[in-house]
């Protein structure tokens, strides 16, 4: 049986200047997939891509829930929500 890969939150800055979430198993691949052009639809466009931020969560489960919450947020609060969500995780992780 193979170990899980750790899932991955991220957030890139667009040439743009706008920003995008995503969730991947390896942020490197899915960096150059999205300078590519190969990556998201919102991306192709908008190239290329910088990592602004990045966490580690245990599962896909919470990464997509960290991904959408973030998604929900303005530009502006987009890096303050992710590193809230990984401190609640971390903090209910160390409690348990």
């Amino acid at each position: 049986m193979s170990k899980e890969k750790p899932w991955v939150v991220y957030l890139v800055q667009c040439a743009d200047g706008s920003l995008y979430c995503g969730i991947t198993t390896d942020m490197d691949r899915r960096l150059g997939e999205h300078n590519s052009g190969k990556g998201a639809k919102y991306t192709r466009s908008r190239r290329p891509v910088s990592l602004i931020a990045s966490a580690f969560v245990p599962n896909r489960s919470i990464a997509s829930k960290i991904e959408c919450n973030i998604k929900r947020q303005p530009s502006g609060k987009k890096v303050e929500t992710l590193n809230r969500c990984v401190r609640e995780l971390t903090s209910s992780a160390a409690q348990s």
